[in-house]
């Protein structure tokens, strides 16, 4: 049985420039359940980020809401994991401490932290590289990391912000098929925002396709294709083209 995990209603966000009010977004409602992959597409500066940051709780500069678990989003907290297309991760730490330090605030114990540290490095695939430093790792590497410091405390919701957007086609299309078996091993909810409409539809249950600026929810497609999906497959294909097709008409 599913449920609402995030319910967004009547969102509306602006900012001041030069003296004019600038709406980036405009009346968003979207209700996202449990344990969905959700991908947001949209052209440059719809706004795709923006709710991202909203949503983590950011910023609460806005008007509508935005409920996590039917609770008000206030601020940033560790129910909401966060992955940016940077990995930032600090590069005096290995990777055990990198992924550490999204347990610093939480109570699990030392041993629980060790264990779960672990567990998330090898959910990532990174078994051997547990003292290896950020310089030490690949573009593809460090962004694993980054998924693992996302998810090792359990959040509710993670967070992608065009995650995969500085690798190259193929270590991207690789990650895109790790992330897909991490989401059905984790079952978290994960909201992805991205560029890439093939990325969009090989991944998510939804696509949520947004208007230029102000932004606006223009259509919500269904990819009602079970996982782990193959991306040959003529299903995701049509799906893919009816996104195409969506955009071009933004």
């Amino acid at each position: 049985m599913t449920f609402s995990v995030l319910s967004i209603k009547k969102l509306n966000k602006s900012f001041q420039r030069d003296d004019k009010t600038l709406t980036v977004l405009d009346g968003i409602n979207l209700d996202i359940q449990q344990g969905e992959f959700i991908s947001i597409v949209g052209s440059s500066g719809c706004g795709k980020s923006t709710l991202l940051r909203l949503i983590a709780g950011l910023d609460q500069d806005y008007q509508g809401e935005i409920l996590l678990n039917k609770t008000p989003i206030r601020e940033p907290d560790l129910k909401r994991g966060l992955i940016f297309q940077e990995h930032r991760l600090l590069p005096w730490l290995n990777i055990t401490e990198n992924i550490g330090l999204a347990l610093e605030e939480t109570a699990f114990t030392q041993n629980e932290k060790q264990s779960l540290i672990q567990e998330h490095i090898n959910i990532v695939g990174l078994q051997g590289f547990e003292k290896s430093y950020p310089h030490q790792l690949s573009g593809g590497m460090a962004q694993r990391v980054a998924i693992a410091r996302g998810l090792v405390n359990k959040p509710d919701i993670l967070l992608l912000d065009e995650p995969f957007g500085a690798l190259d086609a193929m270590t991207r299309g690789h990650l895109q098929v790790e992330l897909q078996r991490i989401w059905q091993h984790e079952k978290i909810t994960m909201i992805l925002v991205t560029h890439d409409i093939e990325e969009a539809v090989y991944l998510g249950d939804r696509v949520i396709i947004m208007s230029a600026r102000p932004g606006k929810i223009k259509n919500i497609i269904d990819i009602p294709i079970t996982h782990p999906r193959q991306r040959s497959s003529d299903a995701l294909f049509k799906l893919r083209n009816q996104a195409l097709n969506q955009l071009d008409h933004i």
